[in-house]
């Protein structure tokens, strides 16, 4: 059975259709990228599978569990079995790396006696054991990065969900970070990656979902950037059927 599953899904907002009758299936395992331009609806579709919006209409499943219709007590526990990269929750400029993390777990009540040795673990997995003690303000840009993986996998999740994760990186970071990515997707874990990053994904060669205007335009294994996410006379083609 596939791990994740958009059933004719369709999300508006107010007046505007941010996704229009989207269907697909992500098997365990997968790499996934989600590509298109700014407003193509990508962060709406990771939105909808974290919980953080409602669907309009059809029906989502994660896990064997119907997100669409889940009630809001069992959303916490769905959300700690995901592990979130998001530019909307960065990291507190006045706690510690260590501290950052350890904030991620209380919230999503994954804290335990073994607290530290996860923390520790997961900074080793992206290679920054030693930067425990450190603030935001004295990481690079590729750090940063890489610390939110880190508290992404602190929860130890079965999906990995990031947006835009390479954004303001430099080549040398964004491909690092990547790296991390696929070294984890070879372990089993399930990664959703919403990107703008063409040289990224075209060098990586996995599948991409492409979404124009909030509708599916092609859907490839082992794809280059499609040409079709910045195609604005298929974008208007969408847009007048």
């Amino acid at each position: 059975m596939a791990q994740i599953i958009f059933d004719h899904v369709t999300k508006k907002f107010k007046n505007e259709t941010a996704l229009h009758d989207i269907s697909f299936e992500i098997d365990k395992g997968e790499f996934v990228f989600f590509i298109g331009k700014s407003g193509a609806g990508k962060s709406t579709l990771l939105n909808l599978i974290m919980k953080q919006e409602e669907v309009t209409s059809g029906k989502i499943t994660v896990e064997g569990r119907r997100v669409d219709t889940m009630t809001r007590n069992k959303v916490p526990e769905h959300r700690r079995r995901l592990g979130i990269m998001s530019p909307e929750v960065g990291l507190l400029k006045d706690r510690s790396v260590y501290d950052n993390i350890k904030l991620a777990l209380l919230a999503t009540e994954n804290a335990d006696d073994r607290m530290r040795e996860k923390i520790i673990k997961v900074l080793g997995l992206v290679g920054l054991a030693k930067k425990y003690k450190s603030y935001p303000d004295e990481l690079s840009g590729g750090e940063q990065a890489r610390i939110l993986l880190a508290r992404a996998l602190s929860v130890q999740p079965e999906i990995l969900i990031a947006d835009e994760p390479t954004a303001n990186l430099d080549p040398d970071s964004a491909w690092d970070l990547m790296q991390l990515l696929e070294e984890l997707n070879y372990r089993g874990m399930t990664i959703l990656v919403a990107s703008h990053a063409r040289g990224l994904v075209t060098i990586m060669k996995r599948r991409c979902i492409t979404l124009i205007a909030g509708r599916m335009a092609a859907d490839e294994k082992r794809s280059i950037y499609n040409q079709k996410s910045m195609d604005i006379f298929a974008e208007r083609r969408i847009l007048k059927n």
